[in-house]
């Protein structure tokens, strides 16, 4: 087995481009999730060690002096952060010649071919699901042998095959041990989860069609393939025992709520556990799921939205109507479980007006917190095409998703509404919603009830105005 090092490369400060987050770019609140995927492969490679640089705080020249000390070398990229990705793997090959690299992530399966080229660093660049590629690979395969990746053959990109995707998910092992042994759990936050919290997956892929989304379209596709429920609660209860710390479980399957009975019989496991979960949902979950999961710990549902404008919402193939979404929500108030709602400004059909309707709709609906995003255009993704196709996201534009400092960038615009109005209406967005009085109040209530939670909502709140500050100088 080739000693191994699975990293999360140092980039912009801040940017939370780890293998768990979709939007990979600077928060409006300094955030970050876990590298799952990262985590994933360092389980299946015995003695190798995983680095999430970026959320410890870590910079190139602390890594480099490791570079000596390994045979392969595994990083994860991001469209954004390609470029500064690649400086990385120079910097670790022109310390150890011998070592070999690869890269993994949405980008390079998608750009395979330019990625192989783009540096005689890299070695190999991976394709869509990559686990046991990269076993195979510190297990010593050769390269050429090793389906699932692309390299240069003569001196030209080479794909070595599909891989097929990983039917029998139970097969992979546990995360929870990997983050006990490499990562610290207190670098891991954000601003609607309990601190701290822990991520991971009970599957992979989504039946959703979005057009924008990143992963279904890209890694793991739209057949939802789910762990067994004994599996994902063995997990749950090893972590609860070994990280008497984590306040909350998150699962990140990109909808949990896909499989309904799978998701009530988790949550009767979980109700078992005695421990406090939330989850991504889709807008139509019903009532008697809802319940079920509230009474067995749920306390948190992360909704995407996007729009409160129906064609909008057809326009990007959500499968949602907003009668059920308004529907569900009342539900969720009234069990008591609590939204983060998810919401992009700027998607095909958006005018001045619909910004305004998603705003009314966004008060309307009042979830307790919210996110909105400017449309990443991801190439992979049908919006990336349709952009391209029809004009709207300019080529010298599509590779510059975020700017200088991580933050996102407005790169898409339309004959009737460009991207500075786009850019601008995010600000719009996030002050008509948090700067009313009820929703004030509601926050500062909460934050009097936990001594914790108030420092934690006051350094998040000095951060939220900065962030607001330095866009509106950006404009």
């Amino acid at each position: 087995m080739k000693k191994t090092l699975f990293l999360s490369p140092p980039t912009f400060d801040g940017y939370d481009g780890g293998a768990g987050s979709r939007y990979q770019c600077k928060r409006e609140v300094k955030s970050f999730w876990y590298p799952t995927w990262l985590a994933q492969l360092a389980a299946l490679v015995p003695g190798s060690k995983l680095i999430d640089a970026p959320a410890r705080g870590l910079a190139l020249d602390a890594l480099l002096p490791l570079a000596p000390d390994y045979e392969f070398l595994v990083i994860y990229t991001s469209t954004p952060s390609f470029g500064n990705d690649v400086k990385v793997a120079e910097a670790f090959k022109a310390a150890n010649p011998a070592l070999l690299i690869g890269f993994c992530g949405a980008h390079v399966a998608i750009n395979n071919e330019a990625s192989i080229a783009a540096s005689p660093a890299i070695d190999f660049v991976c394709d869509v699901e990559f686990d046991f590629a990269i076993k195979e690979i510190a297990e010593g395969r050769p390269l050429p042998e090793v389906l699932g990746i692309t390299i240069l053959k003569d001196g030209r990109p080479h794909f070595t095959g599909r891989r097929p995707m990983i039917e029998d998910m139970d097969s992979l092992p546990w995360v929870a041990p990997v983050y006990k042994e490499h990562l610290v759990t207190s670098d891991y936050y954000n601003g609607y989860m309990l601190h701290p919290y822990m991520s991971l997956y009970t599957g992979r892929g989504c039946k959703s069609r979005c057009t924008f989304c990143l992963w279904p379209q890209t890694i793991s596709g739209h057949n939802y393939r789910t762990r067994s429920v004994a599996n994902v609660a063995a997990e749950i209860k090893w972590a609860r025992d070994n990280f008497p710390e984590i306040k909350e479980f998150f699962f990140d399957d990109d909808t949990l709520t896909d499989n309904i009975p799978n998701v009530e019989a988790l949550a009767r496991e979980l109700g078992k556990l005695g421990v406090t979960w939330s989850c991504n949902a889709k807008a139509n979950v019903p009532y008697e799921t809802l319940k079920v999961m509230k009474e067995n710990g749920l306390r948190l549902l992360l909704v995407g939205y996007e729009s409160g404008n129906q064609k909008i919402l057809n326009n990007i193939k959500k499968g949602i109507l907003v009668t059920k979404a308004r529907q569900f929500t009342r539900d969720c108030h009234e069990l008591g479980i609590l939204i983060h709602g998810t919401f992009i400004v700027g998607l095909p059909g958006e005018t001045l007006e619909t910004i305004e309707e998603s705003i009314r709709y966004a008060q309307e609906l009042d979830p307790k917190t919210i996110q909105v995003s400017l449309p990443a255009a991801y190439p992979g993704t049908f919006l990336y095409n349709q952009a391209m196709e029809n004009g709207w996201l300019a080529p010298e534009k599509a590779e510059h998703l975020v700017d200088e400092h991580g933050v996102q960038n407005s790169v898409i615009e339309y004959p009737h509404l460009t991207s500075a109005q786009i850019f601008e209406a995010v600000d719009r967005f996030y002050k008509r919603f948090y700067f009313r009085p009820r929703k004030m109040a509601s926050l500062f209530f909460d934050m009097c009830r936990d001594w914790q939670v108030m420092k934690r909502q006051l350094r998040e709140g000095v951060e939220f105005f900065r962030f607001l500050w330095g866009r509106e100088n950006a404009v």
